[in-house]
């Protein structure tokens, strides 16, 4: 089975144009129809940035490696990175790359596959594992043209935290260079939970869709978290900073420009809040014929 089954349905959503794709995905989501011309909540400026935008300004944040390089860059004094020790497209040279005793591998391009390892490599058996992960068209899951221009490549990278245990994931909202929101993802592979926070650490009464989850103490790098997530959003209009922390080290995650895609459906409260914080670009003179590529 392909890393990301496409369904019939899907394929054939494929030769609609692209809005009236979006509309359709984002219907099913939330049982109405976006607004393209005048959109108000998250999701629908998700959508919209979906459909029309086009900067190069999103390319590098879709590209695990070029964030890496863009957190070295402009964070480095704030967070740290994990080191990547391989990337290529042919896992046989691992045979003579050092790695540390735990290791990653996921591909560049696309998000929700993984391989934690430990030790010396089997190449035969990661290829088996990793089969046609090079070859998957993920940005076509839901239009995010932005992984379209990613490059096609594995990478292994250090394992940082504890192996068995499921670090909590920080994601940052920043949008327009200001740090809004700060959600604690737990459970991840078993029970989804999640809690959102002011940036002073004030709870706040949303889950993001997902259950409950429970309080979270201050992280001890909350500082630097915001601070990094500032930094990382400088010039974006909106853009979601993941982090985790371990022994009291901030480590960077990623970024993504399309959280959720435009689909995840989240309490309607917050979509309205969360899309009042956030200013779209005025893109007229450059806005593409949205075509369905």
């Amino acid at each position: 089975m392909p890393p990301y089954p496409h369904s019939g349905r899907a394929a054939a959503l494929r030769v609609l144009p692209l809005p009236v794709r979006r509309a359709l995905r984002f219907h099913r989501a939330h049982g109405r129809l976006p607004s393209l011309l005048h959109p108000r909540t998250f999701n629908e400026k998700i959508n919209w940035r979906i459909v029309f935008d086009r900067r190069e300004l999103l390319v590098p944040v879709c590209d695990k490696l070029a964030q890496k390089e863009h957190a070295l860059r402009v964070a480095s004094g704030l967070v740290q990175v994990p080191r990547t020790c391989w990337s290529g497209t042919d896992l046989t040279e691992l045979a003579a790359v050092p790695l540390p005793e735990h290791w990653v591998l996921k591909p560049n391009h696309a998000s929700g596959l993984v391989v934690f390892g430990h030790g010396r490599p089997d190449p035969q058996e990661l290829a088996a594992r990793t089969r046609g992960w090079t070859r998957i068209r993920y940005w076509q899951r839901k239009d995010e043209w932005g992984y379209r221009q990613a490059r096609p490549l594995l990478l292994v990278e250090e394992f940082v935290g504890t192996p068995g245990v499921t670090t909590p994931d920080l994601k940052v909202l920043v949008f327009d260079g200001v740090p809004r929101v700060v959600a604690v993802h737990t459970g991840r592979g078993r029970r989804h939970s999640n809690r959102i926070y002011t940036p002073d650490w004030e709870p706040l009464p949303w889950t993001g869709g997902w259950d409950r989850g429970p309080d979270a103490p201050r992280p001890r790098s909350l500082e630097a978290m915001l601070k990094a997530a500032a930094a990382l959003a400088d010039g974006f209009d909106m853009l979601r900073v993941d982090f985790y922390e371990h022994d009291g080290v901030l480590w960077f995650g990623e970024c993504t420009p399309y959280p959720g895609a435009g689909t995840h459906r989240i309490e309607p409260d917050l979509d309205l809040l969360q899309g009042s914080w956030w200013t779209l670009p005025d893109l007229r003179p450059r806005l593409p014929i949205a075509s369905g590529r």
